[in-house]
């Protein structure tokens, strides 16, 4: 019989852990061996329960979880560490990559990604959301591309927007495809427009080449 993997599950919103240890559990593959709902829990269960995972989650009351995560990586380098948030910008992936984690997944997509996520980091791989991985791309290969996206801060929602646009779908498709009202396309469309301070589609679309976003 496979060994199941171990996983410690770190979130302040016992709503959440629940719901996660229910569909972990039924995987059959997933044994949960402990909740946390802080930093400094994190930090202990961890090495009481020495789990193969850790799920960790980064809003956290007190210690956060960028902090919990350094502090744990500092004593126990081999620990693996996947973080599922709510926050869809690339700069928390970014702490997440420098505090030494070792996947990246966003919670409105944990239906869907977190088991493979789970599969992955227990094999030893490094997992990232789909929607970051050509940010991930560019960051490694076109680095003078990422300092430049870097320096105009565009979140991972505008970046995925401006791909969309790109591509040429029309607002009412971006809207459906990123289930979101054609009021938010909108406004994502106003604040690229003044992070980039490009004022025209076509502009747009030959920066989104020119800095590998399609």
């Amino acid at each position: 019989m496979m060994q199941k993997i171990s996983v410690l599950l770190v979130d302040d919103h016992q709503v959440i852990r629940k719901g996660l240890r229910l569909v972990l559990e039924d995987s059959g593959e997933i044994e949960v061996v402990g909740e946390a709902s802080n930093g400094e829990e994190a930090i202990e269960l961890t090495f009481q329960y020495a789990p193969d995972l850790v799920i960790m989650d980064l809003n956290l009351p007190g210690i956060d979880g960028i902090q919990a995560m350094k502090m744990i990586k500092d004593i126990k380098p081999d620990q693996r560490v996947l973080v599922l948030t709510m926050h869809e910008d690339s700069i928390y992936l970014d702490k997440v990559l420098a505090a030494g984690g070792n996947g990246f997944v966003l919670k409105r997509v944990a239906d869907v990604e977190l088991l493979s996520a789970i599969r992955a980091v227990h094999r030893g791989e490094f997992y990232v959301d789909t929607s970051f991985q050509k940010y991930l791309v560019t960051r490694a290969l076109k680095p003078e591309r990422y300092a430049e996206m870097k320096k105009f801060e565009l979140t991972t929602r505008e970046t995925e927007l401006l791909q969309l646009i790109a591509l040429g779908y029309s607002n009412m498709e971006i809207a459906k495809k990123l289930n979101i009202s054609i009021k938010t396309v909108e406004n994502h469309k106003t604040r690229i427009h003044d992070k980039l301070g490009i004022n025209s589609r076509s502009k747009l679309v030959r920066y989104a080449k020119d800095n590998g976003l399609v």
